[in-house]
């Protein structure tokens, strides 16, 4: 098969092999995939789908053995994500070598509800290795042998009723406080819907309250208050997102990405180190802001992320819109 470059019958095998729990033919068969790139055979898809499945349904030592730098680029989620889905930190953590791979790890399992700050506080992770108490529960994806689900969290309920018209506003484009800035921190969560798909994202900052912020994009709106905690399982599901055709980044990745925006928005200073205080100074600062999550009158289609969020005291409002949008997908990322 791989002499006849039969992507169709590889698959096939690969279905058996995982079937009948082969998994030391399975990475024999990803080698000769590799191999055959010198004969002028492009194989390296099945290779990366082989080494999805060992991630996602092979002993730990085999899930293991794939989260290397740079393997599953092209997979269906990045393979730190696509193991820990399925594999606990005590059964992965002996057979990780590299320590910033076991960091991503570490935080994925973290955000499935494990404490690690024992057992992997010498890894180089960004984030504490166990969730706070003011953290959501995070939307988690749901891979398949062959396909997978990115569902967003189901924050503030449904959006429904009559639109409303905001006011103009008077002042946008006021720069946040914070650095780099909240309206940039927003961005930043989506960018990858707009680098690498087709998307697009928009923000605004203004001085003023955050109907403002939000009249900054879009007149007319239904809106509705949310959480802190809803608003970062939000921000967490848009920066794992790859939206549409980018690369998934993962859940650590969108959790950090929530965090940054966060302290941003806050203006609580990043710390250079751990820091204990941080977590529960950026948790109080995130509960005294104001949060709202808004829509156009139209329907929402692919993935979308409209959110608002005001510091009173302050005076400044920010608001982000990011809409990305495949043939194949439902509302809110969710694909057939």
């Amino acid at each position: 098969m791989v002499d006849g470059a039969d992507d169709a019958a590889l698959l096939a095998a690969v279905d058996g092999l995982c079937a009948s729990r082969q998994w030391d033919v399975l990475e024999d068969l990803a080698r000769r995939c590799r191999d055959a790139l010198e004969l002028g055979k492009q194989l390296w898809g099945v290779a990366t789908h082989i080494d999805y499945r060992l991630a996602l349904e092979g002993p730990a030592a085999y899930a293991a053995r794939t989260l290397v730098p740079g393997a599953g680029r092209f997979a269906l989620g990045p393979l730190t994500e696509v193991a820990a889905s399925t594999h606990t930190w005590a059964e992965l953590a002996k057979h990780l070598e590299h320590p910033i791979t076991a960091a991503a790890v570490a935080t994925e399992r973290a955000i499935r509800g494990e404490d690690l700050r024992g057992e992997a506080s010498h890894l180089p992770a960004e984030l504490p290795l166990a969730l706070a108490a003011w953290e959501p529960r995070y939307a988690l994806p749901r891979y398949r042998d062959r396909s997978a689900r990115f569902p967003a969290p189901p924050a503030g309920g449904e959006l429904s009723g009559t639109p409303e018209r905001l006011p103009s506003p008077e002042a946008v484009g006021i720069a946040g406080h914070g650095e780099p800035g909240g309206a940039r921190a927003l961005a930043e969560t989506v960018s990858t819907w707009a680098t690498q798909s087709s998307g697009e994202v928009r923000v605004a900052a203004v001085e003023g309250p955050v109907e403002s912020a939000i009249a900054a994009l879009a007149r007319d709106v239904v809106r509705t208050p949310l959480s802190p905690a809803d608003s970062l399982a939000l921000l967490q599901w848009a920066g794992a997102s790859g939206g549409a055709q980018g690369q998934r980044p993962g859940g650590a990745a969108g959790r950090f990405s929530a965090w940054w925006a966060a302290a941003a928005l806050t203006g609580i200073e990043w710390p250079e180190e751990g820091d204990e205080e941080f977590a529960d100074s950026l948790g109080e600062a995130i509960a005294e802001l104001e949060w709202v999550r808004w829509r156009r009158p139209e329907p929402e289609a692919g993935w979308v992320l409209r959110m608002a969020v005001a510091d009173p005291p302050n005076d400044l409002a920010w608001a982000v819109e990011a809409t990305d949008i495949a043939e194949d997908v439902d509302v809110l990322g969710e694909e057939d």
